[in-house]
């Protein structure tokens, strides 16, 4: 198994850095260079959070293996000093029993893997001296792990516990609903404007233009719309003239492509962004009106249109959604909060006391120490990957959903900007390594923060350059981290929501008059779209209605036509008197016929009432031309 499981662990990294990659970024559209440093950047930092485990497991077998080499010496050497006195007898001790971890990495593997994935990390961020680097970047990169882990320690707890109370999580989403739309608008104008300059461009400079290239390249990033429309304007027969109008410089056409990516993005963005919002209130609003069904199956208001599969047929049933939406969801939500919110007390008090080693008092120090005794690897490494996950996930998930402005936002379903992607990229590679540092020294196997001597493991053997410069080792990674503390109580009572909400940033507070006028606006905005959607259903159904109605007609109708016009030409020919009232017979009976088919909208709108003589944006079948459609051989 040597190796193996770091080969594995490389592949799934790497996959799952691809899938987040996917969801974020557009492969489509962005660069290539800017999908591969983000995707080299996030590879190698979820990396290091998955090799860390194996690289614990990995010392702790070392230190076995050492200890019994100690203490094979010093037997050797009681047992020589006390050959001399045969009178008194040697104690024997038994030594350890190392056994191997299943994940074991060879000597010399890891530090080879550690300066690679570090070093490759950092050169996408910083550049300078080794020492200098390093302890720059651990200094500034703990520095926002602490701030985003405060917030992320007590802000996840909290959001499970709020997605069980489905008021307000429906209140919620009805407050950003209104700000998306006002959102959704300003970047609608602001598409406008753009598109208008690009108008005015596009009619200055023509086609024998020696900056036609640049208008062209810019068309190519609108909407398509806007392109077809531009295009149905443009004269290709009309030459420039250098002693004209002035025409824009080649700066001035690099700004207006910036401007129009930016547009379209945020255009795209906020479009998708609208859909996927009005859907998520749209089941909310159906879960508060299925709670108090009594037929204990859920129901949707706008079914999908696709057809159900084998998981809706047998496992996911209406009555299954209902227990689970309505009953289940909110308890799970719950005891999954007071799960995390347990993690958090651990790592709070955790880095709080890291730091004393006689008596342990750090938590995880101690799981681990207690599985060190009896040497459970696989014990030791899902401890370690749980811990580091949880605390991955608080920084990560922050990292996720900040939003400076619209300069920074990480945007699901393939609507985030390359510049977002890179600066991601870049904090996720500033926020690992001092992680996984401070992971290392919270379960005491960081021997510049532990003071122990034992062997260090092959991440802090490249770590370990930081000791030249003490005060930083000694005092900043030891005594900093306490602050996470004051960031836990300021996020609990939300002291950054409110500063911003005074500044004049709208967020979600409680009891506010701003918050409950923003609720209001965006239940009826909720609402009309509810009403909008409704009409495009029923008409969408109503069509469906009348061409399977019109194609039944047409074909009952159509057999019994040509029955009748066989018979018909058969009469007609025949010359005689009884084939003549045949023939009045039959087209008495034709009449009757007409007179009971129905008129038919051929737009896909249901007919109105009317009389025989017309019909309101319909066609009647008594004319040539609709009979025509009916009997197809007349």
């Amino acid at each position: 198994m040597s190796g193996v499981a770091l080969a594995v662990e490389v592949v799934v990294v790497f996959f799952l850095a691809l899938f987040l990659l996917h969801r974020y970024g557009d492969f489509r559209k962005q660069y290539r260079m800017v999908l591969f440093a983000t995707l080299l950047a996030w590879f190698l930092c979820f990396l290091i959070v998955f090799i860390i485990p194996l690289d614990v497991s990995t010392t702790i077998y070392n230190q076995c293996k050492t200890d019994n080499q100690v203490h094979q010496v010093a037997i050797k050497t009681i047992n020589h000093d006390n050959s001399s006195n045969s009178s008194v007898f040697p104690t024997q001790r038994v030594p350890k029993t190392c056994q191997k971890p299943w994940s074991y990495i060879p000597d010399g593997i890891l530090p080879v893997f550690w300066r690679v994935v570090y070093w490759t990390s950092q050169f996408l961020t910083w550049s300078g001296l080794r020492t200098i680097g390093i302890t720059a970047a651990n200094t500034w990169g703990l520095f926002l792990l602490v701030l985003l882990l405060g917030y992320g320690l007590v802000e996840i707890p909290r959001s499970y516990w709020r997605a069980s109370c489905h008021g307000q999580l429906l209140a919620k989403t009805y407050f950003k609903a209104a700000k998306l739309m006002t959102e959704k608008v300003d970047a609608e104008e602001n598409l406008e404007d753009v598109m208008e300059d690009v108008k005015t461009v596009s009619e200055t400079i023509k086609y024998n233009h020696p900056l036609r290239k640049c208008i062209d390249t810019i068309l190519k990033k609108c909407p398509v719309e806007y392109q077809e429309k531009l295009g149905r304007n443009m004269d290709d027969y009309e030459d420039f003239d250098d002693k004209g109008n002035p025409y824009p410089s080649k700066k001035s056409l690099v700004k207006l492509h910036k401007q129009v990516i930016y547009a379209v993005q945020r255009h795209n963005r906020t479009q998708v962004q609208w859909q996927i919002l009005l859907d998520e209130a749209f089941h909310l609003e159906d879960v508060a009106k299925n709670e108090t069904s009594s037929t204990h199956k859920f129901v949707h208001s706008f079914p999908s249109a696709e057809p159900p599969g084998w998981m809706s047929k047998y496992l996911y049933t209406p009555t299954v959604e209902w227990y689970w939406e309505c009953v289940l969801r909110r308890w799970c939500y719950r005891v999954l909060a007071v799960v995390l919110c347990a993690f958090s007390a651990a790592v709070v008090w955790s880095e709080c006391t890291f730091f004393s080693t006689q008596p342990v008092l750090s938590l995880f120090a101690v799981f681990i120490q207690l599985a060190e005794r009896d040497y459970n690897y696989v014990y030791i490494e899902m401890a370690c990957f749980v811990t580091i996950f949880f605390l991955c996930y608080c920084v990560y998930s922050t990292v996720f959903r900040i939003r400076v402005f619209n300069y920074y936002y990480l945007a699901p379903h393939h609507q985030t900007d390359a510049y977002s992607l890179q600066f991601s990229g870049m904090l996720f590679c500033r926020l690992t390594p001092p992680l996984c540092l401070n992971f290392l020294g919270v379960i005491h196997m960081d021997c510049t923060i532990s003071h122990q001597n034992r062997q260090q493991t092959a991440y802090t053997s490249i770590m370990g350059s930081m000791q030249v410069l003490s005060f930083i080792a000694n005092g900043f990674y030891i005594y900093y981290p306490m602050l996470i503390v004051l960031l836990c109580i300021a996020t609990y009572f939300s002291l950054g929501t409110r500063c911003l909400n005074l500044l004049g940033f709208q967020q979600f507070v409680g009891e506010n008059d701003l918050t409950s006028d923003l609720v209001d606006e965006g239940r009826e905005l909720i609402r009309r779209e509810r009403r909008k959607r409704q009409r495009t259903e029923d008409g969408e159904s109503r069509r469906r209605e009348w061409r399977e109605r019109y194609s039944e007609q047409r074909e009952r109708y159509g057999g019994r036509n040509r029955s009748v016009y066989s018979e018909l030409k058969e009469t007609d020919g025949s010359g005689t008197d009884t084939g003549r009232a045949q023939s009045r017979r039959d087209r008495s009976d034709k009449a009757e016929l007409l007179q009971d088919v129905e008129p038919l909208d051929f737009t896909g709108e249901e007919p109105l009432e009317t009389d025989n003589r017309r019909s309101a944006g319909g066609h009647y079948l008594s004319t040539s031309a609709s009979r025509a459609r009916i009997f197809d051989d007349v």
